[in-house]
């Protein structure tokens, strides 16, 4: 029996979660949910609603991104991420700081009293320091990637989405690069989902090979849910809609 993951595709927790088990190589049965209509047996072990929960073959249940990556690289770690530097301190910048900037300038709507240009220069301002982290040394802790550029990229990626003018007008000239990645980037695309292929219903056990970031990799094809619908496995997507980059 596999573990299940149920996810969202542009979701950035989601993403790292995902990130982290093609790492890993690790078989996974996948389920896309639809957010105004979750399902039940997500529910039932995971009450909260939200993406990523992965249920273990025990029945134990890892409801946040950061502990999914960790039991992910638990099992295999073959670039010893975690042993490329100390990640909590720009974790806890990107969950907190930047987080809290990000949502109030893409849904500036949601928080009345909010002022939209200043939540920009705020998050673009710890946008510019990890940029400058990575010109000087080509990944965020150091020469190599470690467990930061897996849990940071997937927030860096919906920045450049909302505010793509902010973003490349910036001198983020390092982030672009690393955004966009390189012989081993920190963003594979299949890992990010796609306008094409995906199902937003959740299609049911689909045990794949989620493979490592560095290795090409054809997409498979998922066999579809009770109705019949299928398409690209969105785990293993080769590569992004234009408006996801």
């Amino acid at each position: 029996m596999l573990p299940i993951l149920y996810s969202f595709r542009r979701c950035p927790y989601a993403m790292r979660a995902r990130w982290a088990l093609l790492e890993a190589g690790l078989l996974v049965q996948w389920r896309e949910i639809a957010l105004k209509a979750k399902p039940s047996e997500m529910l039932a072990v995971s009450p909260k609603g939200t993406v990523p929960v992965l249920v273990l073959p025990d029945g134990s249940v890892i409801e946040e991104s950061l502990a999914v990556m960790h039991w992910a690289l638990d099992q295999a770690d073959p670039r010893e991420l975690r042993n490329a530097g100390d990640a909590s301190a720009l974790i806890e910048q990107n969950d907190g700081a930047f987080k809290h900037h990000l949502d109030r300038f893409k849904y500036t709507d949601r928080y009345p009293g909010t002022n939209k240009e200043e939540q920009r220069a705020a998050g673009l301002a710890i946008l510019q320091n990890w940029n400058q982290r990575i010109a000087d040394q080509g990944w965020l802790l150091g020469e190599r990637c470690s467990l930061a550029d897996a849990a940071l990229w997937p927030f860096v990626r919906q920045w450049r989405i909302a505010d793509p003018e902010g973003f490349d007008n910036n001198s983020l000239e390092a982030l672009r690069h690393w955004d966009c990645g390189g012989e081993t980037p920190p963003l594979p695309r299949r890992c990010r989902g796609s306008s094409q292929g995906s199902s937003p219903v959740s299609p049911g056990p689909q045990g794949r090979l989620a493979g490592r970031p560095g290795q090409r990799q054809l997409p498979h094809l998922h066999p579809g849910n009770e109705l019949g619908a299928g398409g690209l496995h969105p785990l293993l997507l080769a590569r992004a809609g234009a408006g996801d980059l």
